[in-house]
């Protein structure tokens, strides 16, 4: 049986998870984890759509681009919703929970490749604030493998952010 712990996060009863981090932190934590989750997945689903989108003189840069972020973030989905389980939690994972927690603003048309490349250094920003927040989380329970986690994810990040941007300079 699930059991609501706080907001969208759920864990089962039937064996107790007994990992040197309370049931209060762990729920603080997966909460904080199923931001970044969303957050990420957002991402992936808007670099997704650019690469199928772009145009323009750096279609062929900005397409190849677009799908190395998109199967980064992809490939990370799977590790931040497993730590959640992890946890003791469920994982959301549903575009109704995504949209309920993603701080990202998704575009409502087609951006032109110069709004793309804004929209993603934007979302990446997010995604990395996002993070840090729930590294917080993870640091005051002592939760190592989530801030480890948290640190990757912060440092890839960051580093899209920063060459978005220099992009747009």
């Amino acid at each position: 049986m699930a059991k609501s712990v706080k907001s969208n996060v759920h864990h089962t009863d039937a064996i107790p998870v007994d990992i040197g981090i309370d049931e209060e932190n762990r729920a603080k934590i997966s909460v904080e984890l199923s931001k970044v989750l969303a957050d990420t997945y957002t991402l992936y689903l808007m670099t997704h759509n650019f690469h199928w989108n772009v145009t323009g003189p750096m279609f062929n840069t900005l397409h190849n681009m677009f799908m190395d972020q998109y199967t980064e973030a992809w490939q990370a989905l799977d590790e931040i919703a497993e730590r959640i389980r992890a946890l003791g939690h469920f994982a959301p994972g549903t575009y109704a929970e995504f949209s309920k927690l993603t701080s990202i603003k998704e575009p409502q048309s087609v951006l032109s490749a110069e709004e793309m490349i804004r929209a993603l250094l934007e979302a990446n920003e997010a995604v990395a604030r996002t993070a840090r927040h729930a590294f917080d989380c993870a640091d005051a329970a002592d939760d190592q493998p989530t801030a480890d986690l948290l640190t990757a994810r912060l440092e890839v990040h960051e580093k899209t952010a920063w060459m978005l941007r220099s992009m747009l300079a």
